[in-house]
C-alpha cells in the first residue's frame, strides 16, 4: 500500500534532482556566456584604447611639428624686422652720405678756387721771402759777432726750404718769420755761452766765457778770468778791457747764468748815435 508513494516521491526527488543539475549546468553556461560577453568587451575597449592612444600621439607629433612651425615662423618675423630697421638705418646712412659728398664737392670747388688763388699769391710772396732772407743775412753780418754760425746757418737752412717743394709757401714764410722772432728777442735778453773767439786777431782762437747785454754789448772772459774784452762796434774788433771791468763781467756772467741774483753792473757800453 506505501509502495506507491514511495515511487512517487521517488519521482518527485529524480525531477527535483534534475531539475537541480539543469538548473546548474544552465548556471553555468550563463556564467560562460557572460565570462566570454566580457572577454569581448574588453578586447573593444582595449582597442579603442590603442586608437585613441594612436590618436593621441598623432596630435602630439602634429602639435610639435605646428610649435616647429610657428618658433621659425616667429625668428623668421624677428629677423624679417631686424632687416627692415637695417634697411631703414641704411637709407638715413645713405642720405646723409648724399649730403657729405654735396658739401665735400662744393668744398672741392672752393679748395681748387683757393689753390687758383693762392697760386697768384705764391708767385707774388715767393720774391717777398727771398728778399727777407737775404736782408737777415746781411743784418747778420753787421751784428755783433753772436752765435754767427748758428745763425748763420739758420739762413742757408731757409735757402734751402725756399727752393723745396717739400714745404707750401705759408710754411715757409713761417719758418722765416721764427727766424725774425728768434733775432727780434736777441734784443731783450741776457745770454752766457760759451765759444771760441780770436781775441788776439792773430788767427788763433781761445775758448772763452761769452756774454751778451741784448744787443747792447757783447764782452768776454777767459776761464782764468785773466783778460776780458768786449766788441768795439765802431772798429768791427775785439777790445781788451782793463782790469776794473774784470769783475763787473764776471758777475754779469753769473747773473746770466742764473747763479746770482739781478743787479746793476758797469759795463762799457757805447751810447747810441744818432741815425743819420
Amino acid at each position: 500500500m506505501n509502495k506507491q508513494p514511495l515511487k512517487a516521491l521517488a519521482l518527485v526527488a529524480a525531477l527535483i534532482g534534475g531539475l537541480t543539475a539543469s538548473a546548474v549546468q544552465a548556471a553555468e553556461v550563463n556564467d560562460v556566456l557572460e565570462a566570454g560577453a566580457v572577454k569581448v568587451k574588453t578586447a573593444e575597449v582595449n582597442d579603442v584604447l590603442k586608437a585613441g592612444a594612436v590618436k593621441v600621439k598623432t596630435a602630439q607629433t602634429a602639435q610639435t611639428k605646428v610649435d616647429r612651425i610657428a618658433d621659425q615662423t616667429d625668428g623668421l618675423l624677428q629677423e624679417f624686422k631686424q632687416v627692415n630697421k637695417q634697411i631703414e638705418s641704411l637709407r638715413v646712412y645713405n642720405s646723409q652720405l648724399d649730403r657729405q659728398i654735396v658739401s665735400q664737392k662744393q668744398m672741392m670747388a672752393e679748395l681748387q678756387e683757393s689753390i687758383k688763388n693762392a697760386t697768384v699769391i705764391e708767385r707774388g710772396i715767393s720774391p717777398l721771402m727771398a728778399s727777407m732772407l737775404d736782408g737777415l743775412d746781411d743784418f747778420i753780418e753787421l751784428d755783433m759777432p753772436f752765435k754767427v754760425e748758428a745763425r748763420s746757418d739758420a739762413i742757408a737752412d731757409l735757402n734751402i726750404n725756399l727752393d723745396s717743394a717739400k714745404f707750401s709757401a705759408a710754411e715757409k714764410f713761417r719758418q722765416i718769420l721764427e727766424v725774425y722772432d728768434i733775432e727780434s728777442a736777441y734784443s731783450l735778453s741776457l745770454e752766457s755761452y760759451r765759444d771760441m773767439v780770436d781775441i788776439n786777431s792773430d788767427g788763433s782762437e781761445v775758448e772763452v766765457e761769452m756774454l751778451r747785454i741784448g744787443r747792447v754789448a757783447l764782452m768776454y772772459q777767459t776761464k782764468d778770468k785773466s783778460q776780458t774784452g768786449a766788441w768795439n762796434k765802431t772798429t768791427g774788433s775785439w777790445e781788451t778791457l782793463g782790469s776794473e771791468y774784470r769783475r763787473a763781467v764776471n758777475q754779469g756772467i753769473r747773473i746770466a747764468k742764473k747763479l746770482s741774483p739781478q743787479d746793476v753792473m758797469e759795463m762799457p757800453i757805447t751810447a747810441p748815435e744818432t741815425a743819420q
